[in-house]
């Protein structure tokens, strides 16, 4: 990517902050992070890559009517290297998961004009470390590629309800119907702009609303897990031998994928029990 495209556009949040943000609200961001141009290269990227996605079965996994989630490969975001080597991306993933921390998932979600609201969850069963420690072991950092309009299907997320350990929840994710109304009460609407970065725990309880708008909105997924995390296995993402040489050393160190000869599409299996129904 161009430098015009990549330099920050504001200055870059302590990471303190964040860590504060995600044990108490479960979420944070920072603002320009990158500049609008940068988010729109982005978009390219995921344009072409859902388009092949969807041409052939497997390509893409449904999250409810007219939304889907698509993994890929590194080498298929020109800006890939910009993301993991930001100096707040990369600050706040050491404070929060450690100097190990691995990179262990890139895709990107994208909720169609017809989305509608789906269930609340989060996005994986409650880790024993959180259960028993209260320790977060793994971030969901998220990137919009358009400005964010209330028609489109805002995310919601109840804060502080990355803790929430309830035997009810179906499939450790899904909390109780009786129980969304004090999600929806809890909930925040985020209207995040291009260029703009927000880290979230894949537990906090959330989800995306109806898309009432003509317009896609596309949105970028970086995972990072602590050390032993696991979520390593719910993905496929490789690189191949050339691109890792051309990698920084310090991307390497926290790239946890395997290296090949020659890239091979991704049959999606990061599937989420219940989304496929939405909300309506």
């Amino acid at each position: 990517m161009q430098e015009s495209a990549t330099s920050a556009a504001a200055p870059h949040p302590h990471p303190d902050a964040a860590v504060q943000d995600l044990y108490t609200a479960g979420i944070t961001g920072h603002r320009g992070a990158f500049t609008p141009q940068w988010a729109d290269a982005m978009r390219e990227d995921i344009e072409t890559a859902f388009a092949e996605a969807r041409g052939r079965e497997g390509g893409a996994v449904g999250r409810g009517p007219n939304r889907f989630y698509v993994e890929i490969h590194p080498e298929q975001l020109r800006g890939f290297v910009d993301l993991v080597d930001h100096p707040w991306v990369r600050a706040v993933s050491e404070a929060v998961l450690g100097p190990d921390y691995r990179i262990v998932e890139l895709g990107f979600d994208i909720p169609l004009a017809g989305a509608v609201n789906q269930p609340w969850h989060r996005d994986f069963p409650m880790p024993e470390a959180t259960r028993h420690r209260r320790r977060l072991t793994s971030l969901a950092f998220n990137l919009t590629a358009v400005d964010t309009r209330d028609d489109m299907g805002p995310f919601e997320i109840a804060p502080g309800t990355q803790w929430d350990d309830d035997a009810r929840f179906g499939h450790g994710m899904f909390p109780p119907r009786e129980d969304h109304p004090r999600y929806a009460t809890l909930a925040e609407r985020k209207y995040p702009r291009r260029g703009d970065v927000s880290v979230r725990s894949a537990l906090t309880i959330h989800r995306g609303t109806a898309n009432r708008s003509p317009d896609p909105r596309p949105v970028l997924v970086l995972g990072v897990d602590a050390p032993g995390a696991g979520n390593d296995a719910r993905h496929d993402m490789t690189v191949t031998r050339e691109y890792w040489a051309s990698l920084p050393g310090r991307v390497r160190a926290h790239l946890q994928c395997p290296v090949v000869e020659k890239l091979a599409p991704i049959v999606q299996k990061h599937t989420i029990e219940g989304l496929v129904m939405g909300d309506a």
